[in-house]
């Protein structure tokens, strides 16, 4: 197949491209545009006339050099005929251009990601490297600084997609001339200039150098992914301060950047290497991905086709829910707070331990599910982007464990659950206060079994047990789930690599023609949205091609050495920092960790690609080292971070990779943005917190200066000092109180197998074939620090909009779903920060008091009372 560069006019008025069909008002000329929606052109012809067309100039170099010159806007320019196209496939002209007939399957795919490909488009410029450096310095910096402090406020990828746009365009205005000359860029690098000058000013060359090409959905796409890579704060920094400030280590800045660089990278090359399961089949649709692209159409396309009678573009539609969205936070983030906290029931008795815990809101099952706060309602995460068959299985899990088991374990004093709160994210004592970690250590931060057995065991809120259980259960449903659905396909697309000696040689199928058909007017047509066999996760096929991985054949693949190399690089640096330092875990602790993450990663990934729900290990992690490693809190904390962080960090890697295959960004070049900004924000991280480390006293302390008390640090402190030190063998083992927990890995692993026996059996549309144990089990790991408001009302909305108004309003749903919570997100982003910076960080709202700022605030609800007391003295394990 022939990759000729291809032309950019820059001083057009627009370089977007939509390479399914030409404009209908051409009719004095034809351009030389290539098509990559799935159809190619034999012969290319052009007019004499000149023409303003911003596709106007779309020609190979090579004939270029060979043509007459015509002149349009002033802009030199060559008239050619090529031979030479681009083609992807055969010529169909009698589809449609922006619905291919091999088109993804899927609705929601469909519905915000285009099915077309800018081959000319401008990608590793100036512009776009400039603002992912300012991005991912600024927001990981930021970022790292606040999550030292409570309340904390963190800066959102969302945040930087919206911001950079106006820059982007801001600096072509700046920059960018009408007599530029032509431009020719090949996999989005500039290759050639097409001038007639030979001397050009400096300061010339050197505005023509950042003007490169025109800022477009594509850099857009490489600033956000930047963003979205480097704005999370290293979990490394976190073990750094603990170290820090309470094991009072001395660190070296070598250790501390050589650490947060290898648990930050490595899970790039679990990415990488599992790319051909998690990102190219179209199976794997990453629903949060597709909020992103949304943005994207929203925010460089014009097209706008009427949607059950509703003819408002999608960016005036997102322009107005994002205002209001911002404008309305003030009410329930800063004015009337009740209405987030919005547990009315138990406003009229606020005492009533049993209705707080039924209803309430901050310590309740949330069985009344309203709240008027975007953010109760997308803690975790936003519900128009999940499949309702998805939310179903965890509302079902909600259902059973917290609103039915737990209730029952609790009001029957299950596990002494009854003298604690019924859902906290604390641990406690046997006289149901929070448990004090430090009076079980030694001075210098060893376990003391006399101190140990003198104070108190640890007890857990029949939720937190509960939770325990069902993330065990959790953890081996997604083995045995992954090994029955998807085993034959990892395992025989496994073989074809193997075959074919490389990582990167992808083999594929045509997508299934049987599961497209044509209406009536000969048009191809997906089937209907609201036909469950279109859902992600039901069909398990991983060998399949749809349109976007066709269209991603143009561009050369990023080789899988690039990423062993990278992945033994790091590994390399990682032992030598366990191994040097006073971490005290060996070197085949860190392979252990590692060993998990390999065997877990793709599961995971499977997981989160269809369901938008992430299986977390930190968990097992930390139980894992404390059972192969006791009395090691400092080495269950790097373990922790190796084996949790390298999963997290490598799903993360694996939804931009998506995101990049969705927008069509070169490989080669994706892979470079990444690891760039994941190397500046690990750097600038480190150095932030270095700078915090010498010029705020009392950091980490309860008398530290404007609440920086290090709330996040202090909470995996004493998880390391509970798995670490007093260990998980007094929690889980023989005669421990929370041994029965240890069966919930038996049911785990034999359900999934029940439930594959009979949905393989019954077509795709058939309730079995829906049923998601790994979802069903793992999502539940939220609860806490989540309420079982934070689900029920996810829930709610979720099957409102991805059920009912799905299968009513189709048209409606396809157009601006994914646009309404990219809105709601983003006013939502913007608003938190507004309101922390503008009102609360400078205490302006100090004194200011009225009943919808209290009311929340009264009863038992709030105060997390337990359903059975004690007397002063009295122990409930005596």
């Amino acid at each position: 197949m022939s990759r000729t560069p291809l032309i950019s006019q820059p001083g057009s008025s627009s370089d977007k491209l939509s390479y399914g069909a030409l404009p209908t008002n051409h009719a004095d000329t034809e351009e030389n545009v290539p098509f990559l929606n799935g159809h190619s052109s034999d012969r290319i012809t052009n007019s004499d006339e000149p023409t303003a067309h911003p596709l106007r100039s779309h020609i190979s170099s090579e004939s270029l050099d060979n043509s007459k010159r015509a002149t349009i806007n002033g802009a030199t320019r060559r008239k050619a005929v090529r031979d030479d196209v681009i083609s992807v496939a055969d010529e169909t002209p009698e589809d449609d251009d922006d619905d291919p007939p091999d088109n993804s399957i899927y609705p929601q795919v469909r519905a915000s990601v285009s099915a077309s490909d800018n081959v000319a488009a401008s990608i590793s410029t100036p512009r776009m490297w400039l603002l992912s450096l300012l991005c991912a310095f600024l927001g990981s910096g930021t970022n790292l600084f606040f999550s030292l402090r409570y309340p904390s406020v963190a800066i959102t990828p969302v945040i930087a997609l919206i911001v950079v746009h106006p820059l982007g365009l801001a600096w072509d205005r700046l920059f960018k001339r009408d007599e530029d000359p032509i431009e020719i860029f090949e996999y989005g690098i500039l290759v050639k200039r097409v001038t007639d000058r030979t001397s050009i000013p400096l300061l010339s060359r050197l505005r023509r150098w950042l003007a490169q090409g025109r800022w477009n959905e594509k850099e857009h796409a490489c600033v956000y992914i930047s963003s979205n890579v480097s704005f999370g704060f290293a979990f490394a920094t976190d073990v750094i301060v603990e170290q820090v400030k309470f094991y009072k280590q001395d660190l070296s800045i070598f250790y501390q950047i050589a650490l947060t660089i290898s648990t930050q990278i490595l899970g790039y090359s679990f990415a990488g290497l599992t790319r051909r399961f998690l990102v190219r089949p179209p199976s794997m649709i990453w629903p949060a991905t597709l909020l992103s692209t949304a943005m994207f159409t929203t925010m460089h396309k014009s097209e706008n086709k009427a949607a059950n009678g509703w003819r408002i573009t999608r960016w005036k539609f997102f322009l107005v829910v994002f205002f209001g969205a911002f404008a309305w936070y003030f009410l329930p983030g800063l004015l009337f707070p009740a209405l987030s906290y919005f547990s009315v029931v138990t406003w009229f008795a606020p005492q009533n331990v049993v209705v707080a815990n039924l209803f309430g809101t901050s310590s309740g099952l949330g069985l009344f599910p309203v709240t008027f706060d975007w953010a109760q309602i997308a803690y975790i995460g936003s519900p128009l982007l999940t499949p309702w068959w998805a939310a179903a299985n965890v509302v079902t899990g909600l259902v059973i464990i917290m609103w039915i088991v737990a209730p029952i374990m609790y009001y029957k004093n299950a596990l002494f659950s009854a003298f604690l709160p019924i859902l906290s994210s604390s641990v406690f004592d046997n006289t149901g206060k929070p448990y004090d970690v430090s009076r079980i250590l030694t001075p210098d931060f060893l376990f003391d079994h006399e101190k140990y057995e003198a104070y108190s065991k640890v007890y857990l809120p029949i939720t937190y047990a509960l939770a325990y259980g069902v993330q065990f259960a959790g953890l081996s449903a997604l083995i045995t789930h992954t090994a029955c659905w998807y085993g034959k396909e990892i395992w025989q697309v496994s073989q074809q690599s193997v075959k074919r000696g490389s990582a990167d040689s992808a083999s594929y199928q045509s997508i299934d023609s049987s599961r497209r058909r044509r209406d009536l007017n000969g048009k191809t047509t997906s089937d209907n949205v609201s036909d469950p066999s279109v859902e992600a996760g039901i069909d398990t096929s991983m060998q399949t091609e749809d349109v976007h991985s066709r269209l991603m054949r143009h561009y050369e693949d990023a080789p899988g050495s690039w990423y062993l190399a990278t992945f033994f690089a790091m590994l390399a640096i990682g032992i030598f920092v366990v191994e040097y330092y006073p971490i005290y875990l060996p070197w085949y602790g860190l392979l252990l960790a590692l060993g998990i993450t390999a065997i877990l990663f793709i599961p995971v990934g499977i997981v989160m690609a269809i369901t938008n729900q992430h299986s977390s290990l930190y968990l097992i992690c930390q139980i894992i080292c404390g059972t192969v490693f006791p009395g090691r809190p400092v080495a269950n904390m790097v373990f922790t971070t190796y084996c949790y962080i390298s999963s997290a960090q490598g799903v993360k890697f694996s939804s931009d990779l998506k995101l990049g295959h969705y927008m069509k960004i070169p490989p080669k070049l994706l892979f470079q943005v990444q690891t760039v900004a994941t190397l500046v924000s690990s750097f600038t991280q480190i150095g932030v917190l270095n700078w915090m480390f010498a010029n705020m006293p009392s950091l980490c302390s309860p008398d530290a200066i404007n609440g920086f008390s290090c709330p996040l640090a202090r909470v995996h402190f004493n998880g390391s000092i509970l798995w670490g030190v007093v260990g998980p063998h007094r929690f889980f083992g023989r005669g421990a109180l929370y041994r029965p927990l240890i069966w919930f890995f038996l049911v785990g692993a034999i359900a999934p197998i029940l439930i594959f026996a009979i949905g393989r059996q019954r077509p795709l549309s058939s309730v079995w074939r829906k049923i998601n144990l790994p979802v069903l089990f793992g999502s539940l790991s939220w609860i806490p620090p989540a309420t079982g408001l934070n689900f029920s009302i996810w829930a709610v909305v979720c099957f409102v909009f991805n059920s009912v108004l799905r299968r009513r309003k189709p048209e409606w749903w396809g157009k601006y779903t994914m646009t309404l919570s990219a809105a709601l997100d983003s006013g939502l982003a913007i608003g938190v920060v507004v309101v922390f910076f503008g009102f609360v960080f400078p205490g302006l709202m100090k004194g200011f008091s009225w009943w919808g700022t209290e009311v929340y605030k009264q009863g038992c609800d709030w105060h997390a009372c337990p359903y059975k007391t004690l007397k002063p003295g009295e122990t409930f394990d005596s």
